[in-house]
């Protein structure tokens, strides 16, 4: 019996390589209502990704003060300096800095100006996504995997974020379209435009990047037009180029003397190989990260294994359509099996389906800093498998198995969204009963379809999709109307368990009081502790330096933020007496303020728009400055004021802790709106 759900034209995959001299492959041409579909997919995912941004204040203050030390000072710019008189490097390579800081040079520095390029990434990843699958698999393909991507949670919260993951997002699905476009024509340009944008990845988020690697080379290799030996010599150009726009920067960095830049934060002896290899390189695989928050291997980043992806912590994140997709997956390949080795349908399952499973081994083994907010680089490979395997289905609609795994793919997404959404119950209880109904009817109508009329059929196909989509898309637009900020951030509701897999309400991981985030502050533990509310929002603070980082001083109620880690995951906002305090006589030294970790100094460095020295770096354990080196510097007269704590450094390492034991035994202290403060131009008299 004939499909009541024949392809058009319009969809069908388009020719392999042309021959010498014919005309070029391409894309299939668009039809008037991809003409509206699509500029509607990407006005909807700017509105998602833009809407009340302003709202998260500076997001991840890290990133932030350390865009602003850029827009004040060009070798901060170039080296990721967390401040602007350079003292230490942020833990990452600078090329997401770059882009936020080009933008506050323009725009000023503020929220918007920090934010919104990360937001445009988004839009512009979505949209790429969507050419590079529309090409082999046609416009309905490209369309579901755009929307799909838009609407993942983890997507919606990092492309509103400014974290590195918005630009390496960005550049992988870049390198993915070079990819496609190589394999279609064979031309060796394409293949090293891929290595190169794999590079800048690195250069965004490091060996991260890396992990799309072997799937690229996997398809050139097998679906690649020129001979073997030919798809080799390319490989190794498009790897050198890789080599080559990645490696410039740290060559450049490590051939530039120590005392002529700013230390290298995160690595333990100020080399950016070190960091790299050990801190972001291989320590994350074994967990043996020197001076990680986690400290050493099992540092408690939650259980690893094959359902870490489908856990309370991550599921919410990523996984609503990851069942679907690895269903697809195999469907692909199997129908794919036998086709020429050049075959476009195959390579591109070889593609996302080698990013997917690469990238999600690697997340669901590593044993050391692991955070849900990572996944996002699941979420293109995702998206595109859920479009190019929903149009295979529909291709082959005629053969008997078609209609019933479309079905069943359809009821584990349904049945699947009923169970995440069961782990936010208060969240519209309603929706996972709507969709585990929309979902049985529509598999019903798909596995009945040769008995149904075309139009029930096709409606019963649109209910499919809105079915899948409706979890993810809930979250998402939860996602963007809630404020987020510190270095730990998470998309949708709270879930029945709260971060790292603990009971909502129960202490952070590594939060000595469970309040998730106190900022360091003065011995009682005043300076902002966020506690954390059963629903996992609340960000109120006790003292008048607030975690979180916002601009206008105290976090907008219903915010969401990391936990914990002694508080040196969050940002503090000063009160303004202990801001008016800190810019007294500001241009008369070089850091108006040292603080303990940077999460801690970055608060204070944006409220004061003057450099402050982040003790330790990142996780206070960084051995920077040394004991000597920060005499020295209060010896010439060079730090103003250090802002006190009592929970030290978080990683083990004991020069923060040495510091702090000087400046306490040599200073005298006082209290400005809840906060310790030391004047280093005093000894043993108060401010």
């Amino acid at each position: 019996m004939s499909s009541t759900l024949s392809p058009a034209p319009v969809d069908r995959p388009p020719p392999g390589p042309a021959r010498p001299g014919g005309p070029r492959p391409g894309p299939p041409g668009r039809g008037p209502w991809e003409r509206l579909a699509l500029p509607a997919l990407l006005l909807a995912t700017a509105a998602l990704y833009l809407w009340d941004l302003g709202a998260s204040g500076w997001g991840n203050s890290f990133y932030a003060a350390a865009a602003q030390a850029g827009s004040q000072d060009w070798t901060a710019f170039f080296f990721g300096s967390s401040d602007a008189a350079n003292s230490i490097t942020v833990d990452k390579t600078p090329a997401s800095l770059w882009v936020m800081v080009l933008s506050a040079r323009l725009f000023g520095v503020n929220s918007w100006s920090v934010l919104v390029p990360q937001a445009l990434m988004g839009v512009a990843a979505t949209g790429l996504l969507h050419a590079t699958v529309r090409r082999w698999y046609g416009p309905a393909a490209g369309l579901i995997a755009g929307a799909a991507m838009a609407l993942t949670p983890v997507a919606a919260l990092m492309f509103r974020f400014d974290n590195p993951d918005a630009l390496l997002v960005l550049l992988l699905v870049a390198g993915a379209y070079a990819l496609v476009r190589a394999v279609e024509g064979g031309a060796t340009r394409w293949l090293v435009w891929a290595g190169v944008f794999v590079g800048l990845g690195f250069l965004a988020k490091m060996l991260q990047s890396l992990l799309v690697v072997p799937a690229f080379a996997l398809v050139y290799l097998v679906a690649g037009p020129p001979r073997a030996g030919r798809r080799v010599l390319q490989l190794l150009a498009a790897g050198a180029a890789l080599v080559v726009s990645a490696g410039w920067y740290v060559a450049a960095v490590e051939l530039v003397p120590a005392s002529a830049r700013p230390y290298i934060g995160g690595s333990q002896h100020n080399s950016l190989l070190e960091l790299t290899l050990g801190y972001n390189g291989l320590g994350r695989l074994s967990g043996d990260e020197t001076g990680s928050v986690g400290g050493g291997p099992g540092g408690g980043w939650g259980q690893t294994g094959w359902t870490r992806l489908f856990d309370a912590e991550q599921g919410g994140q990523i996984a609503w359509l990851l069942p679907a997709a690895l269903v697809l997956l195999a469907v692909g390949l199997a129908v794919t099996a036998r086709t020429p080795r050049t075959d476009r349908a195959r390579a591109g399952f070889l593609l996302w389906g080698g990013w997917l499973l690469v990238t999600a081994g690697v997340f669901s083994f590593m044993g050391g800093i692991f955070h849900a907010y990572y996944t996002v680089a699941l979420a293109p490979p995702v998206a595109a498998l859920a479009g190019m395997g929903a149009v295979t289905l529909r291709r082959r609609w005629d053969d008997a198995w078609a209609p019933p795994v479309a079905a069943a793919v359809v009821a584990l997404s349904a049945w699947w969204s009923w169970e995440l959404l069961g782990r936010s119950a208060g969240f519209v209880p309603w929706l996972r009963w709507a969709v585990l109904a929309g979902g049985a009817l529509a598999a019903l109508a798909l596995a009945a379809s040769r008995w149904l009329p075309p139009r029930t059929v096709l409606a019963g196909a649109a209910l499919a999709l809105a079915t899948v989509l409706a979890g993810p898309g809930a979250y998402a637009l939860d996602t963007a109307a809630t404020p987020h900020g510190g270095s730990i951030p998470s998309a949708g509701p709270a879930t029945a368990r709260g971060p790292g897999g603990a009971p909502p309400g129960a202490p952070a991981r590594g939060a000595p009081d469970g309040r998730g985030g106190a900022a360091q502050g003065a011995p009682d533990g005043r300076g902002g502790s966020a506690q954390g509310a059963p629903d996992g929002r609340v960000a109120q603070g006790g003292g008048a330096a607030q975690g979180g980082g916002w601009p206008g001083g105290m976090p907008p109620a219903g915010v969401r933020r990391g936990g914990g880690m002694g508080g040196l995951l969050n940002g503090t906002t000063p009160g303004a007496a202990l801001t008016e305090l800190l810019r007294r006589d500001a241009g008369a030294y070089t850091w108006v303020a040292a603080a303990v970790g940077s999460q801690n100094a970055s608060g204070y460095q944006l409220a004061t728009g003057r450099p402050v020295m982040p003790v330790g770096g990142f996780n206070g354990s960084d051995p920077s400055p040394t004991l000597a080196r920060f005499q020295r510097y209060v010896a010439d007269g060079e730090i103003h004021y250090f802002v006190g704590g009592d929970r030290g450094p978080m990683g083990g390492g004991g020069t923060a802790a040495q510091i702090s034991a000087w400046v306490a035994a040599t200073f005298q202290a006082t209290v400005v709106d809840g906060v310790t403060v030391y004047d280093l131009t005093a000894p043993g008299t108060a401010p």
